[in-house]
């Protein structure tokens, strides 16, 4: 059984995750690739015909920033949820005037906001939809139930060009 999450382990966990992220996103930006493009190049294989995907991101991607924030948000949920770490990631990644309406949402609802759900997916991908007037709009996939039978829910989330910051999250259809 894994250890409780307490307020150090939550903390040392944000200073685990900002020592690992500022040099993977000096990495990715140096490689010269696309700011806003995902690379899906194969790593080198440690079987020969095996295949795994690369992830990498770039500090000034906004769909990048969604995804950190999905990637490590669904992570502090899942399990034994670390509320420490999931409200210190609301508070780096949303806006504060979307994290009070976020809140109110989540007292009507009786739901987690972010995830728009009472539960933690097991998986999730973020793809890049529309921008303009100063937004740009991602679109989140969250992989629900087990890998013969998956469902999926649908989020658009709305982010802040310059500041890279969540402003808004609906659900959406799945068409």
């Amino acid at each position: 059984m894994p250890a409780p999450r307490t307020p150090w382990r939550s903390g040392a966990a944000l200073v685990l995750l900002a020592a690992l992220t500022v040099p993977a996103v000096a990495f990715a930006a140096a490689s010269g690739g696309p700011a806003d493009v995902p690379r899906t190049d194969p790593a080198p294989a440690a079987a020969p015909d095996a295949e795994q995907p690369v992830r990498e991101g770039g500090a000034g991607s906004v769909v990048d920033q969604v995804a950190a924030f999905y990637g490590a948000y669904v992570g502090a949920r899942s399990g034994t949820p670390d509320s420490v770490l999931s409200g210190a990631l609301r508070s780096h990644y949303l806006t504060r005037e979307f994290r009070t309406r976020l809140e109110e949402w989540e007292r009507k609802n009786g739901a987690d906001g972010v995830l728009r759900a009472q539960n933690t997916p097991r998986a999730w991908r973020v793809t890049y939809d529309n921008s303009g007037a100063g937004h740009t709009w991602t679109r989140v996939r969250l992989t629900w139930g087990d890998e013969k039978k998956p469902t999926y829910t649908y989020l658009s989330v709305q982010s802040d060009t310059e500041t890279r910051l969540i402003s808004d999250i609906k659900e959406e259809s799945a068409g």
